[in-house]
């Protein structure tokens, strides 16, 4: 970035780091001793649906290279869509397997950075839960490189923990890149891996 541009108010956007997924498994014991939330062992990723051969092909080798773990527990990965249209990788795995959930996730990312459709790319997940059934996501946005926590509020439609949410930032501020911008903390309602 040179001098016009700082003058001009041009900014560079920030790059993905998809290293930081890597965090995940520190911050989760951080989380509970914390606050009390365990993984689920599910996560996904999340994308904007593309049509076209290159991106089907994309999508077969993704999901062959994340089918062929022999160790996989749990159903197999899938590709569901959501109620607004975007295209969610699921990978299910035991909750004491956070580190292999988190390579199904960074394996996913890399896959369609790699095959040129990072630019499709909007975010990751990984499911937690407490002792009172309550639900918490930690959201990996891709092209910011930061997290932010999602907490639904349970039994109400469409309504958030603000307050959880605040705390779990805070308690994660030291594990995680979290996003400072709470406007860019985007609701991912009925979200498959949360």
């Amino acid at each position: 970035m040179g001098l016009l541009d700082i003058l001009l108010g041009r900014t560079k956007p920030v790059a993905p780091d998809l290293d930081q997924l890597f965090a995940l498994p520190s911050a989760a014991v951080t989380l509970q001793a914390a606050a009390g939330f365990t993984p689920t062992g599910r996560g996904a990723v999340c994308f904007a649906t593309v049509e076209g051969a290159a991106f089907e092909q994309t999508h077969r080798e993704v999901q062959a290279l994340l089918d062929a773990d022999t160790e996989r527990t749990g159903p197999p990965v899938r590709l569901t869509q959501d109620d607004y249209g975007y295209s969610w990788l699921v990978s299910h795995r035991s909750p004491d397997e956070l580190p292999q959930l988190v390579n199904d996730l960074h394996a996913v990312n890399s896959s369609m950075e790699v095959n040129g459709f990072g630019p499709q790319l909007l975010c990751s997940l990984a499911g937690f839960r407490d002792d009172g059934g309550r639900a918490l996501a930690l959201v990996y946005l891709y092209k910011r490189g930061t997290f932010y926590p999602f907490a639904p509020l349970p039994g109400a439609p469409q309504r958030r923990d603000n307050a959880l949410e605040l705390r779990v930032k805070a308690v994660l501020g030291n594990d995680l890149r979290i996003e400072p911008d709470l406007g860019r903390w985007f609701p991912v309602w009925g979200a498959p891996g949360l």
